[in-house]
């Protein structure tokens, strides 16, 4: 595979260069995706968000609708590291994040590392493992490195956990606990794909395809955008309080046990901060607080057992915050602009 130039989009020419250049690469990722997983452009711009904010999504959907090909398509166009695991019942820490072994022609222990150590690590089915197992990512997803025999070990950057998850088979699963959940960025769904779109599916071969992705980037390239975004596109004040009051109001349901925590409120901003960039744009707007939070904090929440009852899902509880929270008024960050 070889790196192509990317073609300007959104109106970037008037941004700065740096950010300039992150907003066609974010674009023309997202169109050599899509060349694959077809008529899915909002999840595909998702899972993008995701890595350049140095987040980790989780892919929750019924079997065959493209979870793995996505991660796939997406490992293919960053021209990085990529390791799959497919996570089992038996499947061990040590098997994940790596091992020490000692080597006798030199007397000492050697670190060999595991499937973890790669810029995209897709984790296929990731709730078949036992929460011992699932609990060996807990340290990695949040500080990017692994301790093995009191030793810590960095995993390269950029570093993202692409994870799928069956929702419908429950036999030889476990549930992800809430502090695993809790590190995920985004929990997104794929959804059937509309009748244009599977039929081109069925007619192509998704194989051929994948093999046939071209690399837009490098990782170093996602690396460094990632950074551009963090100095380039401003938060202002009233989108950063409207953000925090937005995650902070999913505490306060009645249907609710548990609500989004702080990482939620990072998280949301961390993530509008990249859709503002992408849209070419060098500041957060609320409307890209309101696009995200469903995606960000639903997967946070634990509902009351009442609200399971009656069929609410966390996404409706997610709508009906960002309905009750006003919404800061234009005039408020327009100096931003």
């Amino acid at each position: 595979m070889t790196t192509v130039p990317v073609q300007a989009a959104n109106g970037s020419s008037a941004l700065p260069g740096p950010l300039k250049l992150f907003t066609e690469c974010f674009g023309a990722v997202a169109d050599n995706i899509e060349l694959v997983v077809k008529g899915k452009r909002e999840v595909v711009e998702l899972a993008l968000i995701c890595l350049f904010a140095e987040g980790h999504v989780l892919v929750v959907d019924v079997p065959g609708t493209g979870k793995t090909t996505l991660a796939r398509a997406l490992a293919a166009s960053v021209d990085g590291s990529c390791h799959r695991v497919q996570f089992t019942p038996d499947l061990l820490p040590s098997d994940i994040t790596g091992v020490s072994v000692y080597r006798q022609d030199s007397g000492r222990f050697e670190f060999l590392p595991g499937p973890v150590f790669a810029n995209v690590v897709i984790g296929d089915e990731i709730n078949r493992a036992s929460p011992k197992t699932q609990s060996a990512l807990l340290e990695v997803m949040e500080e990017g490195r692994v301790t093995v025999d009191g030793a810590a070990h960095e995993v390269p950057r950029p570093f993202m956990v692409f994870a799928t998850q069956n929702p419908v088979e429950m036999a030889g699963t476990y549930p992800l606990p809430e502090a695993q959940l809790d590190r995920f960025m985004m929990r997104v769904t794929v959804g059937y794909p509309d009748h244009a779109s599977e039929v081109q599916v069925a007619a192509g071969t998704a194989a051929d395809q994948l093999a046939q992705l071209r690399t837009i980037a490098t990782a170093r390239h996602v690396a460094e955008f990632a950074q551009v975004v963090r100095e380039r596109v401003r938060v202002p004040e009233p989108v950063a309080d409207y953000a925090v009051r937005v995650t902070a109001a999913t505490r306060e349901l009645p249907g609710v046990r548990l609500g989004a925590g702080p990482r939620g409120s990072v998280a949301l901003v961390r993530a509008a901060r990249v859709r503002a960039g992408a849209r070419g744009r060098t500041y957060v707007l609320p409307e890209d607080v309101k696009a995200l939070a469903g995606p960000v904090l639903a997967h946070r929440m634990l509902l009351a057992p009442e609200s399971e009852l009656t069929g609410v899902t966390a996404e409706d509880l997610v709508a009906e915050v960002l309905a009750r929270v006003p919404v800061p008024q234009p005039g408020a960050f327009a100096s931003a602009e």
